[in-house]
């Protein structure tokens, strides 16, 4: 389904937040949505691939990370599981490593920017909590819309105009 952000903004203005024009796009896929499931982690990509590993079912995970620019919280083995298991994108409030890798993964990936070194990995973290970055609030189970002009949430599905 073709779900550009300028059309659903014109068509849902009052129903969708738009999210601060801060991420770039890395992933291969540059038009991607779904329902969010949310992480929230500092430095530290444990949360990230325990969410990662399991079936996505289109989703998108929202992933909070303090916006460190100090590591990566995703790289090109953690896309190849997402891309497996069947999620649709990841939103990364931080950053994102081996970008040439990920852009030839067909995954939606959104992140500040990139970095050469990795996470460390402790387990530390929360999962399926509201998370605030970019002026707007994420919560597990709303929906995320993104593309090449944006990012948009809504609390509900949103149709493309016919």
């Amino acid at each position: 389904m073709n779900l550009r952000t300028t059309d659903l903004c014109d068509r849902y203005d009052d129903r969708v937040q738009v999210l601060s024009p801060l991420f770039h796009d890395y992933g291969g896929r540059r038009q991607w949505h779904g329902r969010i499931a949310t992480v929230k982690v500092f430095e530290d990509n444990s949360l990230v691939r325990e969410a990662l590993e399991e079936a996505g079912e289109g989703r998108v995970l929202v992933v909070d990370g303090g916006g460190s620019m100090r590591c990566a919280l995703l790289g090109d083995r953690m896309a190849v599981l997402a891309l497996e298991n069947g999620w649709a994108g990841v939103l990364v409030y931080g950053c994102v490593r081996d970008s040439a890798e990920l852009s030839a993964i067909p995954l939606g990936v959104k992140a500040l920017n990139t970095h050469p070194l990795r996470s460390v990995k402790k387990g530390v973290g929360e999962r399926e909590v509201s998370v605030t970055f970019g002026g707007i609030t994420f919560s597990a189970g709303q929906w995320l819309c993104a593309d090449e002009d944006g990012i948009i949430v809504s609390d509900e599905p949103l149709e493309p105009s016919g």
